[in-house]
Parts: C-alpha cells; sequence; structure tokens
C-alpha cells in the first residue's frame, strides 16, 4: 500500500493501518520500511472484533506459528491467539463505507490500484 499514499493522497484520502501489533513493533516497521501511513494498535483485535474481522487461530496453525518463530502473544501483547481477517475499507468523509475487501485468505488481496481506483470514485 505504501506505493498508493501518493495517489491516495492526491485524491485528498488518508490511508491507515489497523494492526493487533504493539505500537513498539509497528514504529520498528515503520522505520525499516520508510512507511508514510500511519498505523494504529488495535490490543487484542478489539476493532476487528466489533467489525466482525477476527478470528481464534486453531491450536494445529499455533503451533506451526511458533515453530517458524512467529509468538502473536509477544508481538500483540494479548494472550488469546487471535487475527484480524485482512480487510481495506474504504470510507468517505461522512463516515460511510463506500467499497470494502475483505477475504478470510489472507494470501488474497487486492492490488493497491484496486483502493486507489475505489477513492477515485468518491470524488
Amino acid at each position: 500500500m505504501q506505493s498508493a499514499v501518493p495517489e491516495l493522497e492526491k485524491h485528498g484520502a488518508t490511508l491507515v493501518a489497523i494492526t493487533p501489533q504493539k505500537a513498539e513493533h509497528s514504529l520498528r516497521l515503520i522505520d525499516r520500511h520508510k512507511l508514510r501511513f500511519e498505523m494504529l494498535s488495535d490490543p487484542g483485535n478489539a476493532y476487528a472484533a466489533g467489525l466482525g474481522l477476527r478470528f481464534q487461530v486453531p491450536a494445529e496453525l499455533k503451533e506451526v506459528y511458533l515453530s517458524l518463530g512467529i509468538d502473536l502473544e509477544a508481538s500483540s501483547g494479548s494472550s488469546d491467539w487471535t487475527l484480524p481477517v485482512p480487510a481495506r475499507i474504504v470510507i468517505d468523509r461522512g463516515g460511510i463505507v463506500r467499497a470494502t475487501d475483505i477475504d478470510v485468505d489472507y494470501t488474497c488481496r487486492p492490488e493497491p490500484e484496486k483502493t486507489v481506483a475505489d477513492v477515485a470514485a468518491l470524488v
């Protein structure tokens, strides 16, 4: 999405990412990749749950994650082992959702150009 930021800004849009990671993890990511958008922390995926976009990581997948050095408890500070469903939501200035891209398969994500096109359609 970083590549889409300039085009989104041309349309007066703001990109915000919401992550279950603790803020210090996000800050390192922002610095490392020179990200030009805000990353908000959603402890315990509470906001994602409110949107119906949170799922429990199955026990067998938890073991796979841990074997790969991925410890959600350490990175999120929450012991519940939940993750948000990947989603992109375009909200207009009035707070109305105008477009969504949601898929439980985290490998299926729209190209950034799709988000730009959704935003451009609002202008």
